[in-house]
């Protein structure tokens, strides 16, 4: 199963390593869409969905204070396509990450006060066309008390979640149990250090680097070593929260009703982090191994 992750990552990663974007980091800027739907006032998270199903529509959701509920958008048109909700209240819900074809992970993560006991992912289906569902939820436990977050990870290759808070000056980043357990809590545990105001945070494909986003910049970390790569200024935005990775650049989302989602190129140190990726170097030994290696 682990051999055929690995395959996986790496064709998913291919295209982005054979062309990642070569601009200066912060250079180029476009406005990839706008929210045409004004029920989505606090877009606080992004994924991009991959698959013939649903390839290419972004979902997003409402910071603290919606209902459960996450919007599907055609990046064409900026128009809501499909909104997945579910009953029961949200305590603070701050980010999405990838959960497999037709899914995503709900973070309800967020604890401006530190005075949650825990917090809670969720596994809901989404793509074109409005479903009310019962989605998979998992409870989640910092091992040192509560802990305020806006940003959650999927590893590609494995599939394991990981949590970063949003400290003040700095952050920590956390890793969950692999599988997750329904009827338990999950203890979560500290891997690395993020800077501090992390709003959002993506993998670059292949799994061998971590891009977080903070109010004003983006910063580049290896995987799963954490150690600083890069960092660049991101477009000024109201109160910049959604990063994604969409092929071979970014889109990074803001707070505000009909706000615009922008697409920001990659630094080159991208290309350079996600070679050092399991996926990139299993890709090369099966290249080398069938006679026909890869550009360095």
């Amino acid at each position: 199963m682990e051999v055929r992750r690995v395959a996986v990552g790496a064709v998913v990663a291919l295209p982005f390593l054979l062309g990642a974007a070569a601009g200066a980091p912060g250079a180029a800027e476009d406005v990839a869409f706008r929210f045409s739907d004004t029920d989505v006032v606090e877009s606080s998270g992004l994924v991009v969905l991959e698959g013939p199903a649903a390839g290419g529509l972004v979902v997003t959701t409402n910071d603290s204070g919606d209902s459960g509920r996450v919007f599907a958008v055609d990046p064409d048109t900026g128009d809501t396509v499909g909104v997945t909700s579910w009953a029961g209240d949200p305590v603070d819900v701050e980010a999405l990450a990838p959960a497999g074809p037709g899914h995503v992970w709900v973070g309800d993560i967020g604890d401006n006060a530190r005075a949650r006991d825990s917090v809670e992912v969720l596994r809901v289906p989404v793509g074109r066309g409005d479903r009310s569902v019962t989605p998979e939820s998992y409870e989640l436990v910092y091992p040192e008390g509560a802990g305020d977050a806006e940003a959650l990870l999927a590893d590609p290759l494995t599939g394991r979640l990981l949590v970063v808070t949003k400290g003040v000056f700095a952050g920590t980043a956390y890793a969950a149990p692999l599988p997750l357990r329904a009827d338990r809590p999950n203890r979560l545990v500290e891997v690395g250090d993020a800077p501090g105001l992390v709003t959002d945070a993506t993998f670059l494909p292949g799994g061998g680097g971590v891009v977080m986003r903070t109010y004003s910049h983006a910063h580049l970390v290896a995987f799963p070593s954490w150690a600083p790569v890069s960092s660049w200024e991101l477009p000024q935005q109201d109160q910049g929260e959604g990063i994604a990775l969409a092929g071979r650049n970014l889109l990074v989302s803001t707070e505000g009703a009909r706000s615009q989602v922008l697409e920001v190129d990659l630094p080159p140190a991208a290309r350079t982090t996600a070679l050092q990726s399991p996926a990139w170097t299993a890709l090369r030994w099966l290249a080398t191994a069938t006679g026909r290696p890869l550009p360095a």
